[in-house]
């Protein structure tokens, strides 16, 4: 099977993230399928993470705009999350078909291209035009280079921090276990538990902040944006 999907020209990274996709789906399915009014079990962890993380983007874009966009961030995040968790299973980036997405640039570029279309998208549509575009000339019509090198720089850093921390990561704990393949490679793995957690949430949290700039009408806009 895995063999097959080579020949197609899918790579390990895209096999094992479409894989992670299929699965985010039949969970959601099967969870949504019996919803009971007073949540138990995986249904009450799941509704309770959801409402922690909904609550943590609602203090920052504000109740209505996460009303709105949670669905994009909140995916964003889980599904990045699960995807560099992957990385720390064993054989991950051994094994044929098997290899932790955002430890191959192309997924995390991928995924920067997506947010970036889609937050000109919603700036267009929350301003009915153009008028998203008013910032980049305000309060000067001067620092308009300065502001379409700060667009095009955004899918750079979202890609590179992404892929970086991801491959640092696997990098290094192949490095200690081989220097020291009992203990300290565990330990890694703990921090590692960490970091692909925090680069989940930085990458959705700066979608957030993507989509707030672009939504931003003109008469919020401070002076010197």
């Amino acid at each position: 099977m895995i063999s097959a999907l080579h020949s197609i020209g899918m790579t390990n990274a895209m096999i094992t993230s479409s894989f992670i996709t299929i699965g985010i789906l039949i969970v959601s399915l099967l969870v949504s399928r019996n919803l009971q009014m007073i949540p138990s079990g995986v249904q009450n962890m799941i509704e309770m993470g959801i409402e922690k993380l909904h609550g943590f983007f609602s203090d920052l874009m504000g109740e209505e705009m996460c009303r709105k966009y949670f669905p994009l961030v909140g995916t964003l995040f889980i599904y990045i999350l699960i995807c560099n968790y992957s990385g720390l299973m064993p054989f991950a980036g051994k094994a044929d078909g098997f290899q932790a997405p955002t430890s191959d640039i192309n997924f995390p570029a991928g995924l920067a291209i997506l947010v970036i279309i889609l937050v000109q998208i919603i700036g267009l549509r929350e301003h009915r035009g153009m008028g998203t575009y008013k910032r980049m000339i305000q309060p000067f019509v001067f620092i308009l280079p300065l502001m379409l090198m700060d667009e095009l720089a955004k899918p750079i850093s979202l890609t590179f921090r992404l892929y970086g921390n991801t491959f640092g990561d696997e990098q290094v704990i192949d490095v200690l276990s081989e220097l020291c393949p009992i203990g300290l490679p565990v330990v890694m793995q703990l921090l590692v538990v960490l970091l692909a957690l925090i680069q989940a949430l930085v990458f959705s949290l700066l979608t957030a902040i993507y989509i707030g700039e672009a939504v931003e009408k003109e008469e919020h806009l401070p002076v010197g944006v």
